[in-house]
């Protein structure tokens, strides 16, 4: 049994319009399936503004679903309210991406931590500051810091305040929303080495969100790539970034710089913009973009197929062999 399962989740916001016009809904995740092991982490990439953080808020209810349903521990998280949601709020909890931004600036590290602890544990006061200390050592600090408040933190620091936080009360699933993006390429690599180290350490599960590719595959199991509020891709680490079956994905391969002068790649540059999910495309979201799209693309919305014999591998292109080959040095 998986410890998350995401069925046909969607979430969309009501947009007014005119006096005269009909009001409109802006679907960021449609109709997303997806399922993540135990001490498993899996990652999402895809471009900003393709729903990958809302499906992340989604699932830990910081956003509210339209449709759909999320299963934890085969517990179904999206009907709890009051002090039931409250009290599952233990099993799950997120990073978020901003350190600066995600911290109470008047609070200090041990304020911050405690508050945590003392909604969600029955621990003491000497118990809660026995955990702070851990949860500081846990990440790399020293508990001489723990009254110091965020402005005295650097961005990485403040970064690993927030993952102490996370972990505060032991959870299942963390929900890690770009938790590199704000910081230097140096400090990025420590947090990711950090992240899997308490994997390790804890068994929790990680839901990494990213941009980048090269990041996402360090870290991840699995990868899914969104594009425009849909999973497109979804598989294997090692198979997606060196077998990749649908032209976005591709697309965004090609992007990743490389430090091999031996290796050649053939940059594919998508022409255009992302669609407005306000105004979204018929037929496959991708097709406007596509150098390989065809009349079928532009009619019908490709399901997630398996690719080949590959059972963890699936795209949801019509022509994913022709896809395979984009990009290739004859």
């Amino acid at each position: 049994m998986p410890l998350l399962k995401v069925e046909n989740l969607s979430t969309s916001y009501p947009v007014r319009g005119s006096m005269f016009s009909p009001a409109r809904h802006l679907v960021a995740v449609n109709n997303v399936s997806f399922e993540l092991e135990a001490g498993e982490t899996l990652g999402l990439v895809g471009e900003s503004g393709c729903g990958k953080s809302t499906l992340g808020r989604t699932i830990i209810r910081l956003e509210k679903h339209s449709a759909g349903k999320v299963f934890l521990n085969n517990e179904d998280i999206t009907s709890l309210k009051g002090g039931e949601l409250r009290k599952a709020r233990r099993k799950f909890q997120m990073i978020f991406q901003d350190p600066y931004g995600s911290l109470n600036p008047r609070m200090t590290v041990y304020g911050a931590l405690d508050e945590v602890l003392s909604v969600h544990t029955s621990l003491d006061a000497g118990g809660r500051k026995n955990r702070v200390v851990d949860l500081l050592e846990m990440v790399g600090l020293s508990s001489e810091q723990m009254f110091r408040h965020p402005h005295q933190f650097s961005g990485g620091q403040r970064q690993r305040i927030g993952i102490a936080r996370a972990l505060a009360v032991n959870p299942e699933l963390i929900v890690a929303d770009e938790p590199v993006s704000a910081l230097d390429v140096s400090v990025q690599a420590q947090i990711i080495n950090l992240l899997i180290e308490i994997q390790k350490k804890t068994g929790v599960a990680f839901l990494f969100i990213a941009h980048d590719l090269a990041v996402v595959e360090h870290i991840s199991r699995r990868i899914m790539v969104m594009y425009l509020g849909k999973i497109v891709e979804s598989g294997i680490s090692s198979n997606m970034t060196g077998g990749a079956c649908h032209p976005y994905t591709k697309a965004l391969l090609s992007a990743v710089p490389t430090v091999d002068p031996e290796t050649k790649k053939s940059r594919i540059i998508l022409p255009g913009d992302v669609p407005s999910p306000l105004n979204p495309p018929t037929g496959c979201p991708f097709h406007p973009r596509c150098p390989i799209a065809k009349e079928k693309c532009k009619n019908e919305v490709p399901a997630l197929y398996p690719v080949k014999d590959e059972k963890l591998h699936f795209s949801a292109c019509f022509f994913h062999d022709e896809a395979a080959k984009m990009g290739r040095q004859e």
